[in-house]
């Protein structure tokens, strides 16, 4: 292990100690044996003073000294009220947009590296004060010189080397867990910190997510679901990056959206599409949907529309995985737990061997309890719990290419909690889907398919062409290869013809070794 790894260890030791954050963990229903271990911590004999900070500050101030990796953590558990004490989730929910920023001069220094001037030479005005702080990067209001009003992002500076260093023990804890766990073996645990690694280094890179929020702004051009704002190219580059400023409601202010007479049914249900046009339609989804991130347009209560930003994590699915997921999510709706679990053995990710009638018993006992209720009265964290027992039994594997699929539906849910706790989650996406299945089977979908494997048809030649021209000249060379090869063979039947003959071809009994010798030499000098 590297010394700095090491050195974030101690670190990491050191927040711990300082917020007291082992209090918290020893206050929980532990086994007796992990109890004991409080005795063995040597900073535990010394006198502490207690913290005057609630439970729920103390976590977020560690999360917060820790930097990016547990802010995030701690961004997604504030989307789970159905599993944290209150308290503890109205703080978290501050490390969507309150972390503390980075010195303005850094930012305006890093701005004018990377774009070659000043800011006064590139803006009509630059707000000097962050108008939000996350934990990647923070953003300053400005305005072009061509008056539009526009929001500048800064990544913060320093980032990659803390970055390097949690990830190496994120990987050394993974591999352990590997190691000695067969339960972790199906969760592939060195896979998903190699997916979020990947991750969360392509979120350092604005000018990805400036491609990514391009992206997203073209599948709902003019649609009444979803704004994205726009990306002004001209002055985006790695470390910074310039967008259209909106005007919006965050989501989470749920007095502000009561005032304006927003429909918060028809926003919940909006939510929902929105999740599943853009997992079923576009197969290019936003990941990274934390309240934070997602605010609600002024302009039509009645009709109301998301405005998402930061487009920094994107998910994007296979053919296979987007079929994989429309078949489960359908037969779950209709309760055909049968196909569920033929699904799932088909696909590989439960052994072949699996008896199906087990395993659809197993699901059927997971899942019916949850059908018919609200959203407020369906936990999921419960059920992924349950799922994740019943996964063990059957050795069922957690796909890696999946994992931002899964964060993005516990934020979704989070955030569908809040915003309207009565909606039947399972009524409004059946209809969306059976919908989706059928332009799947439709005649312009099929001859849409057909037009696009035949556009594919001269690169398929090609290849082909390319093949079999690689077939010929391997055949070529391995017809060639046995005559240089089998000279030393040819050598010995030239042998054995001139013993056979100097020995004498008299057509007697007793010549026949001559005879022999005089074929076989013939049979290795003609044979090819």
């Amino acid at each position: 292990m590297k010394l700095l790894a090491v050195r974030r260890l101690l670190r990491i030791q050191r927040v711990v100690i300082r917020y007291q954050l082992d209090e918290m963990l020893f206050e929980l229903p532990l086994p007796f044996w992990l109890r004991a271990l409080s005795w063995l911590l040597p900073w535990r004999w010394l006198p502490r003073r207690p913290l005057a900070l609630s439970r729920g500050a103390r976590l977020r101030l560690a999360l917060e000294d820790l930097g990016p990796i547990f802010i995030k953590f701690g961004q997604l558990l504030s989307t789970r009220r159905d599993l944290l004490p209150p308290d503890i989730a109205d703080e978290l929910a501050r490390l969507q947009d309150q972390v503390p920023p980075f010195p303005e001069d850094q930012a305006i220094a890093l701005i004018e590296r990377q774009l070659g001037a000043p800011v006064s030479e590139l803006f009509a005005r630059f707000d000097s004060q962050p108008l939000a702080s996350a934990s990647v990067a923070q953003v300053h209001a400005a305005q072009l010189k061509s008056g539009e009003e526009v929001v500048v992002k800064v990544v913060r500076p320093g980032l990659k080397p803390v970055i390097r260093q949690d990830l190496a023990w994120l990987f050394l804890l993974a591999r352990i867990a590997e190691r000695a766990s067969a339960d972790a073996r199906r969760l592939h645990p060195v896979d998903v910190v190699s997916d979020y690694e990947k991750t969360i280094y392509d979120e350092l890179d604005l000018l990805r997510e400036a491609a990514n929020a391009s992206q997203l702004r073209r599948n709902f051009e003019g649609s009444p679901l979803l704004y994205v704002p726009q990306v002004y190219w001209d002055l985006c580059r790695h470390q910074v990056l310039v967008m259209e400023r909106i005007y919006g409601i965050p989501v989470t202010d749920l007095a502000t959206l009561a005032d304006q007479r927003t429909d918060m049914k028809l926003l919940a249900e909006r939510g929902v599409e929105i999740f599943f046009t853009q997992v079923f339609r576009d197969r290019f989804f936003h990941a990274d949907m934390h309240p934070g991130n997602i605010f609600v347009s002024t302009r039509t209560p009645w009709s109301p529309q998301y405005i998402a930003i930061d487009c920094g994590i994107v998910g994007s699915l296979t053919d296979e995985d987007q079929d994989y997921l429309a078949r489960n999510l359908l037969a779950f709706f209709k309760r055909d737990y049968r196909k569920v679990a033929q699904l799932h053995i088909d696909s590989g990710w439960v052994p072949a061997e699996t008896k199906v009638n087990e395993f659809e018993a197993a699901i059927r006992t997971v899942c019916e309890p949850i059908f018919e209720k609200p959203l407020k009265d369906i936990s999921f964290g419960q059920l992924l719990l349950r799922l994740f027992q019943t996964a063990r039994r059957f050795n069922m594997e957690v796909q890696p290419q999946l994992v931002l699929l899964q964060k993005t539906l516990l934020n979704i849910e989070g955030l569908g909690r809040q915003l309207y706790p009565d909606l039947d989650l399972w009524s409004t996406a059946q209809p969306y889907l059976e919908r989706w299945m059928r332009e799947r089977i439709s005649p312009l979908h099929l001859l849409r398919n057909l037009q696009q494997q035949a556009e594919q048809v001269p690169h398929l030649s090609q290849i082909a062409r390319d093949t079999l021209e690689r077939l010929q000249r391997s055949q070529q060379r391995e017809e060639q290869r046995p005559d240089r090869d089998q000279w030393p063979l040819r050598l010995l039947g030239a042998a054995l013809i001139g013993a056979g003959t100097l020995q004498g071809l008299a057509p007697l009994l007793a010549a026949w070794p001559a005879w022999l010798m005089v074929g076989g030499g013939l049979y290795l000098v003609l044979r090819r």
